[in-house]
């Protein structure tokens, strides 16, 4: 059976796949709402199979799958194709591991060439308050604060991702900053005029919104302060969606531990293949 393009005729079983799992799927969710499934929009989105889709990839800077068994892997390795203008996949570990071995398989080195592969990250969850107190100073960061939001922006992206995202120049990556900042998306505290810990909503769509960009200056590390201000940023989250959600490596373990403080629980595993 082969995979084929969806269009606006078929965002209601799209939704439908979506709301399966509102956590794992939350960022395919989000591009729908963001119109991908109308014509001209930034990246596409396929369903399998062609006649009555049970599975989804979303092809654009990442490859995502919203998948619930190994049955459209084939397809999507077709869908996907020999040139590669992805920058990561990332998903459910069960699938994305073997689904990025047969796009190796298939197409030779555009994809089995990879900077990183981080086989193992837990999807944490919390639907109620968090279990400490928050940090009072976390809020929205404003638009006067942005170039401090950036400069640590820019520092999260270089330490998390191990990549510039300025390499090619800075109007992309700023842009998308600027775009969180006035959606009022961006999160932190800002000491002196300057941002010392920051958090976003990368994501959001029905129940769920996915937090990213964590990071607190390295000079305050160590101290406690991570806790609170993720609880505070957590508080921001619930008021808005009945679930807070987000991703984290394995490998960083102070992190997950701060996150299970807070008061997040462990409901999944992703993968992400970096290119």
């Amino acid at each position: 059976m082969t995979a084929r393009i969806l269009t606006s005729w078929d965002a209601p079983v799209a939704r439908r796949l979506i709301a399966e799992d509102p956590v794992t799927n939350v960022f395919v969710g989000s591009r729908i709402d963001a119109g991908i499934l109308n014509h001209g929009a930034p990246g596409v989105l396929w369903g399998w199979p062609a006649t009555d889709p049970e599975a989804l990839l979303h092809i654009g800077a990442n490859l995502v799958p919203v998948v619930n068994d190994a049955s459209a892997l084939p397809a999507f390795v077709e869908a996907a194709g020999r040139r590669r203008n992805s920058q990561s996949i990332v998903g459910p570990s069960w699938f994305v591991l073997p689904f990025w071995r047969a796009l190796g398989d298939r197409w030779g080195k555009s994809y089995s060439q990879v900077r990183e592969v981080r086989a193992r990250q837990p999807v944490l969850a919390i639907g109620d308050a968090p279990r400490i107190p928050a940090d009072p100073r976390v809020r929205p960061i404003t638009a006067a604060e942005f170039e401090s939001y950036f400069a640590a922006s820019v520092a999260m992206y270089t330490e998390e991702v191990g990549a510039d995202p300025l390499a090619g120049g800075d109007t992309g990556y700023r842009s998308y900053c600027r775009w969180l900042v006035d959606q009022g998306r961006a999160f932190g505290i800002v000491e002196g005029g300057k941002v010392i810990f920051k958090s976003d909503i990368g994501a959001a769509s029905g129940s769920a919104a996915q937090i990213q960009g964590v990071w607190l200056d390295p000079a305050l590390r160590g101290r406690g302060l991570s806790e609170p201000a993720m609880a505070g940023v957590t508080e921001y989250v619930l008021a808005d969606y009945p679930i807070a959600c987000l991703y984290v490596n394995d490998f960083n373990t102070r992190a997950i531990r701060c996150y299970e403080r807070v008061g997040y629980d462990q409901v999944g595993e992703f993968a992400t293949v970096l290119f």
